[in-house]
């Protein structure tokens, strides 16, 4: 009976556990669909590196090049516009890009400007002695004293003046008969800045005063004591600087820069160190018409009233004014500086549209306005509402050019012709040859870091370019090679002045790009040649370069990154 429950209760328990997995494994079907999805998935998905495109790879990982994790490669870049590059929104994340919808509004331009407090120089005044002679006593001793107006500052002993009082009390004696030498003794004193109270002091007393006073001409603040107890001084030597602090000057640096923002007139808001939590608001009166040569500097003047005296020369200002830019109540375009790319020749912005499953970048052309600090106004090119790129636009435009899009370097890549072409006759045709030639040493030598050959390469580059004659061109020809000719010995110059293989390589971006249009466009090789690229040359701006090969070897960094680029386009 009791082997007959066991049984039963073995048999209930394989039915329930038979049920439960029943419920729980999934159809046979599905599973081999998934795992076959699955493997599709591994098998289609394609990694890559942001910075260096031309890495592929089956799996996730890190990038041989410049360690960077690799991204899923979105194969299909379709969007009907040949011009606009795609990027998923995994893409975009993994290469932080942000954007910024287009808006209008009033334009300003915030100059910042340091300057001090200083002595407004028409109340500053010098006291000088007016007798010649000797100091005998100072009664104001140190600067920062207040004095009045015909205070006595100091005594002095003059032995002329001693003198010039004797002969002053003999021609009082015979004035009846001579009183012109009377007069002129008078005169002599008056000249020494001698009251008439004092002459007649002198005459009443019949004796000559041994030490006279040195009264103040001006009222105001002593702000410099130049004379010591004992000098002897001649006569007009200062003895003192008194100022009157009741106005004071804040003077302002203008580097050169900012003069074309500031004038007589504007409104300027200052703070002084000194006195936190206060803004003052003052005029430019004065901007002076002469540049400091070895500063570059202006000053710019703003008065100010100081009867309570709290503003003290010395002191430390900074200023802010704004000016408007454009005209009264007109609404500006402005975008940050970091959406702007500039060639030196055009000034480019990436504009982003929206796709199905991502979005898209096109390249476009704009005209900058005066650069408000961060920030430039537009003047042509953008709408209120275009969304263009504010951070990552390098990102974007380095895998814009490994597409084959228009890019920042290459506007004109999907150009089916990027220059017009010309058929040379052969001893022409030889003399550019030999140019590209030795363009492709020099090229090969900043690939295998040698600095030497490079010198060398250069030197023999700069000597066959003096050898092509534009004349020996035919007459379609001649102007586009006298031109080439001008741009490449311009860019040669650079290049063979460099004094080590760095300076050399940062110029060897630009001469490339001419070299490139010049072998497009008289194509004088039989060989094919590979336009090629590095995303991270030219401080991550990216740079181009001819080889003869489409196995990458770069210039730009050599044996540190000798396979970093890609190949842009042939030159058959």
């Amino acid at each position: 009976m009791k082997n007959r429950k066991n049984i039963i209760i073995i048999l209930i328990t394989l039915l329930i556990g038979g049920f439960i997995g029943w419920l729980v494994k999934p159809s046979g079907d599905t599973a081999e669909s998934s795992e076959h999805d699955h493997a599709a998935m591994e098998e289609d998905q394609i990694w890559t590196c942001s910075m260096h495109p031309q890495i592929r790879q089956q799996e996730p990982g890190d990038c041989p090049i410049c360690g960077m994790d690799l991204i899923p490669l979105s194969e299909d870049n379709a969007t009907g516009d040949p011009e606009v590059y795609r990027m998923s929104e995994n893409a975009l994340k993994l290469a932080n890009v942000r954007t910024m919808i287009v808006g209008s509004g009033d334009a300003q331009k915030e100059v910042r400007l340091n300057g001090k407090v200083v002595v407004d120089e028409r109340n500053a005044y010098t006291q000088a002695t007016h007798i010649p002679g000797r100091i005998e006593q100072l009664r104001v001793n140190f600067t920062g004293e207040s004095v009045s107006r015909g205070q006595t500052l100091a005594t002095i002993y003059s032995p002329e003046l001693v003198t010039a009082q004797e002969e002053l009390l003999q021609a009082q004696e015979i004035k009846e008969g001579q009183p012109e030498l009377f007069e002129a003794a008078k005169q002599k004193l008056r000249n020494w800045k001698i009251g008439e109270n004092q002459i007649q002091q002198i005459l009443n007393n019949n004796q000559a005063i041994q030490r006279f006073p040195i009264t103040a001409d001006v009222s105001g603040i002593v702000t410099e004591k130049i004379a010591d107890q004992g000098d002897y001084l001649e006569q007009g030597m200062p003895v003192y600087e008194i100022s009157n602090l009741e106005e004071v000057w804040v003077v302002f640096d203008l580097y050169e820069s900012e003069l074309g923002w500031i004038e007589e007139g504007s409104t300027v808001e200052y703070t002084i160190r000194s006195l936190p939590g206060e803004t003052f608001t003052g005029e430019i009166s004065f901007i002076d018409p002469l540049l400091n040569s070895n500063t570059r500097v202006a000053m710019a003047r703003v008065e100010v009233e100081n009867e309570n005296g709290r503003l003290k020369p010395g002191m430390f200002a900074s200023g802010v004014v704004e000016n408007q830019v454009g005209q009264e109540s007109s609404e500006e375009i402005v975008v940050p500086k970091s959406a702007v790319l500039w060639t030196g020749e055009r000034s480019l912005v990436y504009i982003k549209s929206e796709l199905e499953d991502g979005a898209g970048f096109k390249l476009r052309e704009v005209t900058l306005g005066p650069s408000l600090g961060d920030s430039y106004v537009i003047e042509n090119g953008l709408q209120v509402g275009d969304e263009i790129v504010v951070n990552g636009t390098f990102t974007v435009d380095a895998a814009v050019q490994l597409a084959g899009k228009p890019s920042m370097m290459n506007p004109d890549i999907n150009q089916e012709v990027l220059n017009e072409t010309f058929t040379l006759p052969e001893d022409a045709r030889s003399k550019a040859a030999a140019v590209v030639e030795n363009y492709l040493q020099l090229k090969d030598a900043l690939v295998n870091d040698d600095f030497d050959s490079a010198k060398e390469s250069a030197s023999s580059l700069g000597r066959k370019l003096a050898n092509i004659d534009p004349n020996t061109f035919s007459e379609e020809a001649r102007a586009t090679m006298e031109q080439f000719k001008t741009q490449l010995q311009n860019r040669h110059k650079a290049v063979a002045a460099a004094g080590d293989i760095s300076a050399m390589r940062s110029n060897f971006d630009e001469y490339s790009e001419v070299m490139i249009n010049f072998a497009s466009t008289f194509q004088p090789l039989d060989q094919k040649l590979f336009v090629q690229h590095c995303p991270m040359a030219d401080n991550d701006n990216g740079a181009n370069w001819l080889s003869l090969s489409g196995e990458i070897r770069n210039p730009y960094y050599g044996e540190a990154m000798l396979t970093c680029g890609e190949v842009l386009k042939e030159i058959n």
